[in-house]
């Protein structure tokens, strides 16, 4: 079940409040063993093998994958490290470990909990003890204090809402502090000085009725490594046209829009241009269909 984006809602005594964590969501299955599972299927847990030892059977959560830092808050930048391997080294687990914050829960003794009110599968999910993330009454000042504390936003959930799992719902309210989007690759800008002989900047689009819409350049967010990653990863995604509908300026290079990431932004400009985009990471998680304006 997935939330749209909006303001706090009117009506808030209706609404428990949690804190937008900023990772990867991510379903644990538990029964006998530990098994993780992305939003599309894909198979997490060699990924992330530090998500054991819950001590319980016969459940399904919902939850999201996060990186804390040293102050306890979730790190986009920090999960970039994990989010592409498929089989991390010790160091890596022990540099960048992974935390798992449960706040749904959808299977108990193998009974499907869907039709269930969010006040009541939450309170079943804090019954397992297993350090569920916390939820606030819908009048509290979460969002302020996720404001002060550099996180994300908050998520506003109806307490009589079901779970409809893949569907996108008024029910779950996704409130944020950054202005934070998904944007397709389309191609790269070739770099100049420093950069030269590898990316300048990266080519963004949205997924319109129309094709893939160009929405602008992001050439800052970037440490070197992350260059050379991206480099490497869109070497061989390379076409000789653009994939963008409309025109693009410069001479660019193409490259097959497969890949998703996300960016900050203070606003979108009258020709339809994300205005100063800052780079946060690749979001493997998400399909490029799935962006949209």
């Amino acid at each position: 079940m997935l939330a749209v984006p909006g303001g706090l809602p009117s009506d808030r005594d209706l609404y428990g409040l949690e804190v937008k964590w900023d990772g990867i969501r991510a379903l644990l299955h538990l029964d006998g063993g530990v098994r993780l599972t992305g939003r599309h299927g894909v198979e997490y847990t060699r990924r992330y093998p530090e998500i054991s030892g819950f001590g319980i059977k016969n459940v399904v959560i919902d939850g999201e994958l996060v990186a804390l830092d040293p102050r306890g808050r979730p790190s986009f930048v920090r999960l970039q490290h994990r989010m592409h391997l498929t089989d991390p080294e010790p160091a890596v687990l022990r540099l960048y470990p992974i935390t798992y914050m449960p706040f749904d829960l959808l299977y108990l003794d193998g009974m499907p909990l869907f039709d269930l009110t969010y006040r009541d599968r939450r309170a079943l999910l804090d019954e397992l003890d297993i350090g569920a993330a916390p939820y606030f009454p819908g009048d509290s000042d979460l969002l302020s204090a996720t404001y002060e504390q550099g996180l994300e936003g908050v998520v506003a959930k109806r307490l009589d809402s079901p779970y409809r799992a893949g569907t996108r719902s008024p029910w779950w309210i996704k409130v944020k502090n950054l202005t934070t989007r998904e944007v397709v690759i389309g191609g790269w800008k070739p770099g100049k000085g420093r950069r030269s002989g590898g990316i300048g900047s990266l080519l963004m689009g949205v997924f319109t009725d129309d094709g893939l819409t160009y929405v602008g350049h992001v050439g800052t967010g970037f440490t070197d490594a992350v260059l050379d990653d991206l480099y490497r990863m869109l070497r061989p995604l390379e076409i000789p046209r653009s994939p963008f509908r409309n025109e693009v300026p410069w001479r660019n290079r193409w490259v097959r829009p497969d890949l998703v990431g996300e960016v900050a932004y203070t606003m979108w400009t009258d020709e339809r241009r994300l205005r100063h985009p800052v780079w946060r990471g690749l979001r493997p998680d998400k399909l490029p269909a799935e962006v949209t304006p």
